[in-house]
């Protein structure tokens, strides 16, 4: 099993929706609206930024997705998102992204900088974005994002029409602005048609915004080398004994 695999396989027998699964009860409602409000959901509340952005799979990059993450930091260094489908309430999980600084990029091995990509290219050209939040005030942050680097797992490739989360999870590279890594203009059109943006626009307020200096020959490791990367999901043996201390 691999994340390069073009079909996913058999879907569960169901009725088609997307998950699979009858609709909730009313008993069901009523339990997550009790436990909504005895429960504290901090790491969910801890999540202050919504940005919608494209990104493509590293194995092909033929196919490209929106995504929404939904970011929280941990650190001025480190923020983890959650990353949907789309922004609406019923919006699937599809992946986890999580973005680092550069200062804390250089300290990673060159092996692990491969799986990472960089930001500087997808925030100059107006392609990252955050929702609703006026271009002024989100400007400081869109200066620190330029800098970072993130590492993205997509677990639910709905675009292939995936009812369920199926297969290994499949590595996500950034937009560049070379061949494939360019992000196609319909795509970008019917995002900023219902944001109400301008990527063009964007790209022209952010013309001062630097990226990294230098160019790391790791990150992005598809635009020097070609290559992709993919999980491939293989039987091992157990380990059934903890080592004395």
């Amino acid at each position: 099993m691999t994340s390069s695999d073009s079909v996913p396989g058999a879907m569960p027998p169901d009725d088609g929706s997307v998950p699979p699964g009858k609709s909730m009860t009313v008993g069901q409602k009523i339990i997550d609206s009790t436990a909504h409000i005895v429960q504290s959901l901090n790491p969910i509340k801890n999540m202050k930024q919504h940005v919608c952005t494209f990104a493509i799979y590293s194995h092909d990059m033929h196919r490209q997705i929106e995504v929404h993450h939904y970011a929280s930091r941990l650190s001025q260094d480190f923020l983890q998102c959650a990353v949907y489908d789309s922004d609406e309430s019923d919006a699937r999980l599809i992946g986890v992204e999580y973005i680092i600084s550069q200062r804390v990029f250089d300290t990673l091995q060159p092996e692990e900088q491969k799986l990472w990509h960089s930001h500087g290219y997808e925030v100059t050209q107006g392609i990252w974005m955050n929702p609703g939040v006026p271009e002024m005030i989100q400007k400081p942050e869109l200066k620190d994002i330029a800098q970072t680097y993130g590492k993205f797992w997509c677990t639910w490739e709905v675009d292939r029409g995936d009812q369920l989360p199926m297969g290994a999870p499949a590595l996500m590279v950034s937009p560049q602005g070379v061949n494939q890594g360019m992000v196609k203009e319909n795509m970008i059109r019917a995002r900023d048609e219902k944001h109400k943006v301008s990527c063009e626009e964007l790209s022209k307020s952010r013309e001062g915004i630097a990226v990294p200096e230098t160019t790391n020959p790791y990150s992005d490791y598809w635009m020097t080398t070609r290559k992709g990367f993919a999980v491939d999901v293989l039987p091992t043996e157990m380990k059934t004994t903890t080592a004395f201390p």
